[in-house]
């Protein structure tokens, strides 16, 4: 069985991401398990959850209102970034990598947002 939300660019891109947060934290100190470590990917994580979510066949408005939660989530990534480079977790080069990446889904999610028309 095949769900819309599957054949989306930004869902299958928010999946990739949360791979990659997830490799990330593997990095870091025990000590950060349960701080940042669980922070940084219960936000990964929801950006793909909410773009399903809000798939469901609901209307527009709902589904570009979960699209705003993800989008809100993309921006607490970005914040885990500066806390991580803050506690030296992560170099200047990761940091822009993961900034990129994640501000690119971003992007895109905004966009599929304004494409839906109530």
């Amino acid at each position: 069985m095949s769900f819309n939300f599957e054949k989306l660019i930004v869902w299958q891109d928010a999946v990739e991401l949360t791979g990659k947060i997830h490799d990330l934290t593997l990095t870091f100190p025990k000590e950060e398990l349960y701080v940042l470590t669980s922070q940084i990917k219960r936000a990964a994580d929801s950006i793909a959850l909410n773009i399903a979510e809000g798939s469901t066949g609901q209307s527009k408005k709902e589904f570009k209102r979960f699209l705003g939660f993800a989008v809100r989530s993309g921006i607490e990534i970005i914040s885990c970034l500066y806390v991580a480079r803050r506690r030296k977790l992560i170099d200047q080069v990761i940091f822009e990598d993961f900034y990129k990446t994640t501000e690119q889904l971003i992007i895109k999610i905004q966009a599929l947002r304004k494409s839906l028309h109530d």
